[in-house]
């Protein structure tokens, strides 16, 4: 699982309010954090931004449209209309957006030979049965192994980089930002020459392209099952088009079987032309960066500005062991607590009215643990997993030492088993291991609360080494004029 670490906004580096971007209709991305967050091919046409809305859905639908007419025109795989398709459907990782699932870079994987290959091939069967619809490449996505989000997100940057260029040099020229000239060189041949913002953190310096805001999702499309089912599902017309066998594994919200939605999506050309259908008819809205229902942004910005809104002199141990590790973390912990408590930091749980993935949580508290060490000056580096898992304090020199704060939720039905998998954690540790398991009480808490206690006092008596439990209020508070 990767670690983040030490994030840095756009904003932050160059120096300049966050809000500028935000006006602008901009991500403002982290330099050194990937976002996890992906471009959708098929919010280009929606877009606000002329060099996308216009340039890149153009861009877009002649790059696979002449895909298409080689396809067609291939006779055989490996003739010279194949090889050409095959160069178009080459897809090198784009690292200069900095979106994607990395952590402590902004480099992901891109498009190989073998996906290549397989792609093609499955390109060619659907252009064989007469579909003529260059979204069918990104249909392909709802049933091909392998074709993630990522995927879909470099093949789209690859197709309209030229645009997005364009849509920097605007961007650029309004805010306070140095741009140097650069040529940027893809794997495929391709090359491009800008004056973009170099990225320092990156070895060498390296570009930074800014992406709109209103063409970013935290799953395309294709990707997001429940979506094109609810257009199926809600569609009369869908409905009468799609065998019964194929409606029940799409109202089931889940795709349960990859294979056998192939084989009916190749059985025929209307076959295909209802799944495009399907995906067109979806809800293609863009992430919504201001409510963050998934926490992917929020905890940025409260790692930048926490320690100066909310100060908090941390009391530096005389020696930085594991006893001393633990003094600061304690501190960390009881300042969560506080800020959650008495300040309405419980409002980050939410957004309107929906509570935030358990992961959100996570990253708040890493949020909180980072600025502080960093005002503080203190030599211990927090990580956080990129996923859902603990925020893992290490010294950043000498000692070996680690603590762990683990983050739940109420909500979290495996609350139990999380708490006795650390304790069983510990039984195979070195003395060099502590760890602590913070409960946020969001609703939902029932007997859960009573049964950890007893969890940890049963523990205790075996003489096991046990992690203590910290119980926090979470629950949103009513503001100051409603009390």
């Amino acid at each position: 699982m990767s670690k983040i670490a030490s994030p840095v906004r756009f904003s932050d580096h160059f120096g300049f309010e966050s809000s500028l971007l935000d006006s602008a209709g901009v991500l403002n991305p982290s330099l050194n954090v990937d976002t996890g967050l992906f471009i959708d091919p098929l919010l280009l046409g929606r877009s606000k931004h002329p060099e996308i809305g216009t340039g890149a859905r153009a861009s877009y639908e002649h790059h696979f449209t002449t895909v298409i007419k080689l396809l067609r025109g291939s006779k055989a795989q490996e003739d010279a209309a194949w090889r050409s398709a095959s160069r178009y459907l080459s897809f090198p990782e784009i690292k200069w957006t900095c979106l994607g699932y990395g952590a402590q870079s902004v480099s992901g994987s891109g498009s190989g030979i073998e996906m290549t290959d397989h792609v093609i091939k499955t390109a060619k069967e659907i252009v064989d049965l007469g579909v003529e619809d260059p979204d069918l490449f990104v249909a392909m996505a709802l049933f091909e192994e392998g074709f993630g989000p990522d995927r879909i997100s470099d093949m789209t940057t690859n197709v309209i980089l030229g645009d997005l260029l364009k849509f920097n040099a605007r961007v650029l020229a309004t805010l306070p930002v140095s741009a140097e000239p650069v040529t940027l060189r893809l794997r495929n041949g391709n090359t491009f020459d800008a004056r973009l913002a170099i990225n320092p953190f990156v070895k060498g310096g390296s570009p930074i392209v800014l992406v709109p805001a209103d063409i970013l999702r935290d799953l395309p499309i294709a990707k997001d099952w429940s979506d094109v089912a609810d257009a199926a599902g809600k569609n009369q017309e869908l409905r009468k088009r799609v065998n019964d066998q194929i409606a029940k594994l799409w109202t089931s919200k889940t795709l349960k079987d990859k294979d056998e939605i192939k084989r009916w999506a190749l059985s025929n050309k209307d076959a295909f032309e209802t799944l495009l259908d399907m995906l067109h008819g979806a809800e293609g809205t863009a992430y919504d960066l201001q409510g963050d229902p998934k926490g992917e942004v929020f905890w940025r910005r409260i790692a930048a500005t926490l320690a100066a809104q909310q100060p908090l002199t941390i009391n530096a141990p005389p020696q930085m062991d594991l006893v001393g590790v633990v003094t600061v973390v304690e501190q960390i912990i009881e300042q969560f607590r506080f800020l959650i408590e008495e300040r309405r930091f419980s409002e980050e749980f939410y957004a309107g009215e929906v509570i935030r993935p358990e992961k959100a949580a996570q990253r708040l508290f890493f949020a909180v643990a980072y600025a502080y060490c960093k005002a503080n000056n203190l030599d211990i580096t927090p990580e956080a997993d990129t996923g859902n898992g603990p925020v893992d304090f290490k010294v950043a020199s000498g000692f070996t030492g680690r603590v762990l704060v683990e983050i739940k939720l109420s909500t979290n039905n495996k609350l139990l088993r999380g708490y006795f998998r650390q304790l069983e954690t510990y039984k195979t540790a070195e003395e060099t291991l502590k760890g602590y398991y913070v409960v946020v009480d969001v609703g939902k808490m029932g007997k859960k609360a009573k049964a950890l206690r007893e969890l940890n006092n049963q523990a205790e008596k075996r003489g096991d080494i046990v992690s203590p439990i910290v119980f926090i209020d979470g629950i949103r508070k009513p503001s100051a004029s409603k009390l």
